[in-house]
């Protein structure tokens, strides 16, 4: 299919450029911008006072399938990613079974692609089961599509056992994506050890819980040359630690949910379970500070986290309800508000849900609008307003703290290998 976007505002992240002009498309890539009389479209998206830019990519979204289809199933997900404006999702390995073995990694990319919304992009299990003890067959999850090994939030324990996956996984120049958490400091908490917690009276998580083993997850980078990726930073008290080893050369990466650039402890409220997160909500000066370290380039990537969860996991005490918030259709609208809030243009805002992560993805052809490039495309009205609803949410996850409120900038089309996925 040849398709024109008429009249658009093209917002290029990867050449911090903005113009407006006709998108061209042909086979599934683009081919070229501008009036281009001699181009013969199939079909004709018109786009006058929409910002077009490349699709977005989420490094975190849990997809629920295999093993919680009662939560929110592959579809469902799927159709909120592109009605998010999101074009390729990297989903953790923590289903059940855990993706540590190639059938369940062909399974899953199978469904996928046979549902014609989002790339899928599966992190396979970085050990079996993901008990932290035996490795998996690494090379063989990586050769049927896996893009890293991980453990999602399961930590490994045995510093040993972490130390030998990085050794193998390095072997194979294979990435590890992992989140910093120490499990004995982390285990008994539900909210952030600060001055919100002990008011309510909740059991606090403390920011030393993320740093001691974020220390030791660089220190073992190190001494294999493993590249690490740190999923979802949430304490100022991190970065120190995360641009010394940047400073040094580590090959290691990070990322920071959107949730934790707009909410902080205080969202608490009066036990919300809906801000039960892992990692917490931690204080407005974490929140500030996790801000202006996206801006600065020092965290790499903006994800969502993405957690669909019952109603009945949240309708319970807050420290006995379930951990996580949905947020595939919120990245956007999130990640705008943080760039208004930093005084960004919006090709800086975008950039990290955009150009950054197909560059830590290996997607040198994803990211970007220049030609050759894949016509994975969002397109938005970034000056639209809408509440955040059970029903405005195509997620069977409607677990939001953003419910109620109302947020700025909203997809209109998604476009996937030039193909319309989604249209308003």
């Amino acid at each position: 299919m040849r398709v024109r976007i008429r009249s658009a505002r093209l917002v290029d992240p990867r050449r911090r450029q903005e113009e407006l002009a006709d998108l061209l498309i042909a086979d599934g890539r683009i081919v070229g911008r501008g009036p281009a009389p001699d181009f013969h479209a199939d079909h004709t998206i018109e786009a006058e006072g929409l910002v077009v830019c490349p699709g977005l990519i989420d490094t975190f979204a849990r997809l629920r399938e295999p093993g919680f289809e009662y939560r929110a199933t592959l579809a469902s997900e799927l159709k909120a990613a592109v009605r998010g404006g999101i074009t390729r999702v990297v989903t953790p390995p923590d289903t059940d079974p855990p993706l540590d073995e190639a059938g369940l990694v062909e399974m899953l990319r199978f469904r996928s692609e046979a549902l014609g919304l989002a790339h899928v992009h599966p992190v396979g299990a970085l050990t079996l089961g993901l008990k932290g003890e035996r490795l998996s067959e690494m090379a063989l999850l990586a050769e049927v599509g896996c893009i890293a090994l991980g453990q999602a939030d399961v930590p490994i324990a045995d510093s040993l056992s972490l130390f030998r996956a990085f050794q193998y996984a390095a072997t194979f120049d294979l990435p590890v994506w992992l989140t910093a958490s120490d499990p004995w400091l982390a285990a008994a908490g539900c909210a952030h050890d600060g001055e919100v917690a002990a008011r309510l009276g909740l059991p606090g998580i403390p920011a030393c819980a993320e740093t001691i083993a974020l220390a030791r997850l660089l220190e073992l980078a190190r001494a294999t040359g493993v590249r690490l990726h740190v999923q979802h930073l949430s304490s100022a008290a991190s970065l120190p630690l995360l641009a010394q080893a940047k400073a040094s050369g580590l090959p290691v990466s990070a990322s920071v949910s959107a949730l934790h650039l707009a909410c902080s402890e205080h969202d608490l409220g009066h036990f919300d379970t809906h801000t039960h997160v892992i990692p917490p909500l931690r204080s407005q000066a974490d929140r500030a500070a996790l801000a202006q370290a996206v801006a600065e380039g020092l965290i790499d990537v903006i994800d969502s986290n993405h957690t669909p969860v019952d109603d009945d996991a949240k309708a319970v005490p807050f420290a006995e309800s379930e951990p996580g918030a949905t947020g595939l259709e919120l990245l956007l609208p999130l990640t705008l508000a943080w760039g208004r809030e930093r005084g960004l243009d919006l090709a800086a805002a975008l950039a990290p849900i955009t150009e950054r992560p197909a560059r830590l993805l290996g997607q040198e052809d994803a990211g970007h609008l220049g030609e050759g490039a894949v016509a994975d495309l969002c397109l938005f009205d970034p000056e639209a307003r809408w509440q955040v609803t059970p029903e405005s949410l195509a997620s069977l996850g409607k677990n939001t703290p953003l419910l109620g409120q109302t947020v700025q900038g909203r997809v209109v089309a998604t476009l996937v290998a030039g193909r319309p996925v989604f249209s308003r």
